[in-house]
C-alpha cells in the first residue's frame, strides 16, 4: 500500500526531502504547500505538485511533513491538518518550542529524526532499552558568532545553498537553542543555565565529567552541548547503567570506558534522508517520537542584537539582525517574548543590546501562534506558580 506524503516547505530541506522520497516505493508525494510563485522556481524538481492552497495538501494526503521553518505559518497548517484528522511529521523545531505545546493531546504531531531533537529522542529510545539511563542530552556544534555581519551570511548563503535566515540562525546559536529547548521540553529534562553552558572542548569526551555533574546537580537530566571546531556535527548522550557492577567489564570491553558515566555518541544527522524513517513510523502505529510536551518547562527568548528603538518593525525574528534566541526556564521568565513570534513585530519601548525582550516591547500581530503561546504558558505557569521549575 503506498501512503500519500504532502509536504509543507519548499526551501532546502524540503527541496531534498522531494527527491529523497522518490526511492521509497510505499511513498509517494502527492502535493507540496509552497508560498513562492511556481514559475520562479525553476530549481524546484517538480513543480506540478506545487500548490498555494492548505486544503488541497490535507484533502490529497494521507501524512503532512512541515519543514517550512516558519512559526505563524506553519501553526496554522498544522492546526488545519490536525483538524482533518491526518498525522504530521515535523523537521521544525522552531514551531514546537514555540507553539507545538499547544497541540499536544489534539492529534499525533511528532519531529521527526535528522534534526538533532529527533535524533536525541532516537537515540534515547536505543539506549533505554539496553539498560542506559539517559542524564545528558548533547549537541555538537562547531562555530557560533552571535553578531554575524551581513555580508558573511550572504557569502555562506550562497556558498552553501541555504537561506540567508537559516545560515544567520545556525550561525548566531538561535537555532541550537531551539533544538536543545525542545530536546529538553520532550526528553524529560532541564537547561543548568540561561543560554545553556557551551563548553569548549577538542573531543566530546572533555565534557562527559563536567557535564554529568551538572546533571547530579540539578537531580534530573539536562540538554545542553559543547562547541568543538574539531568535531563532526552530531549529537550524544551521556548515560548510566542501571546494571553498572554487573556490566562494567563488558562496557570497558566495548570501548565504552570504566564508567560510571558513559558516552553514546552519534557523529551525523542526515536531515531529510532521515525524515523518512519517521515517516514510516508514524504509519506503522507506533507513535510520537518527540514533541515539546504538553506543559514544556523550557522556552526561547529573543534578545536584542543592537539597540532596537520604539516604531521600528522587526521583520523576521529568527535568522535576523535584529535579535538572537536563548533558552530560558519559561516559569523564571514568563514575560519573555519567544523569538519564533517576532515576524513583523514593532518595537513599542527602547531595547538595549544584549536585553531580553519582553511582551511588553513590542507589539505582535494577531495570529494562532500568538494565541497557541499565550495559552501554553498560562498552562506552565499555573503547574509552576510563576517561579521555579
Amino acid at each position: 500500500m503506498t501512503t500519500r506524503v504532502g509536504i509543507s516547505g519548499t526551501g532546502f530541506i524540503g527541496k531534498g526531502l522531494l527527491t529523497a522520497l522518490r526511492v521509497h516505493e510505499d511513498l509517494k508525494v502527492t502535493c507540496v504547500l509552497t508560498r513562492s510563485n511556481a514559475d520562479s522556481r525553476p530549481d524546484y524538481p517538480s513543480r506540478e505538485l506545487l500548490t498555494h492552497s492548505v486544503a488541497e495538501l490535507v484533502d490529497t494526503s494521507d501524512v503532512i511533513v512541515e519543514c517550512s521553518g516558519d512559526v505563524l505559518h506553519s501553526t496554522v497548517v498544522i492546526d488545519t491538518a490536525l483538524r482533518a484528522g491526518l498525522p504530521v511529521v515535523t523537521m521544525n523545531a522552531e514551531m514546537h518550542v514555540t507553539t507545538g505545546s499547544y497541540f499536544v493531546g489534539h492529534g499525533l504531531l511528532s519531529e521527526a529524526e535528522g534534526d538533532q531533537p529527533g535524533c536525541l529522542a532516537a537515540l534515547k529510545e536505543d539506549a533505554v532499552q539496553m539498560g542506559f539511563q539517559p542524564i545528558v542530552y548533547g549537541n555538537i556544534k562547531g562555530f557560533l558568532n552571535h553578531n554575524p555581519t551581513p555580508e558573511d551570511m550572504t557569502y555562506w548563503a550562497e556558498k552553501q545553498g541555504i537561506s540567508m535566515t537559516s545560515v544567520v540562525s545556525f550561525t548566531d546559536g538561535t537555532k541550537l537553542q531551539i533544538e536543545q529547548a525542545l530536546a529538553a521540553n520532550g526528553l524529560g529534562a532541564i537547561i543548568a543555565a540561561e543560554g545553556l553552558t557551551g563548553m569548549k572542548v577538542t573531543a566530546v569526551s572533555e565534557a562527559v565529567e563536567v557535564l554529568a555533574a551538572l546533571s547530579e546537580s540539578a537531580g534530573c537530566p539536562i540538554a545542553d552541548y559543547v562547541l568543538s571546531s574539531a568535531s563532526t556535527g552530531g549529537i550524544f548522550i551521556i548515560a548510566t547503567h542501571a546494571q553498572y557492577t554487573a556490566q562494567r567489564q563488558y562496557l570497558a570491553n566495548y570501548k565504552l570506558g570504566d564508567g560510571p558515566y558513559y558516552l553514546l555518541l552519534k557523529n551525523y544527522h542526515l536531515c531529510h534522508l532521515e525524515v523518512p524513517k519517521t515517516i514510516k513510523r508514524i504509519i506503522r502505529g507506533d507513535g510520537v517520537l518527540l514533541d515539546n510536551s504538553a506543559c514544556p518547562r523550557v522556552g526561547v527568548a529573543a534578545v536584542a542584537k543592537r539597540p532596537l528603538q520604539p516604531g521600528e518593525r522587526i521583520r523576521r525574528g529568527i535568522g535576523s539582525f535584529d535579535v538572537r534566541g536563548v533558552a530560558v526556564r519559561i516559569a523564571e521568565c514568563p514575560e519573555h517574548c519567544p523569538i519564533g513570534l517576532l515576524d513583523e513585530a514593532v518595537v513599542v519601548r527602547r531595547v538595549d543590546a544584549n536585553q531580553m525582550l519582553s511582551m511588553g516591547d513590542v507589539e505582535l500581530p494577531e495570529s494562532l501562534a500568538l494565541n497557541a503561546w499565550l495559552s501554553v504558558r498560562r498552562r506552565v505557569l499555573a503547574r509552576t506558580g510563576g517561579a521555579g521549575v
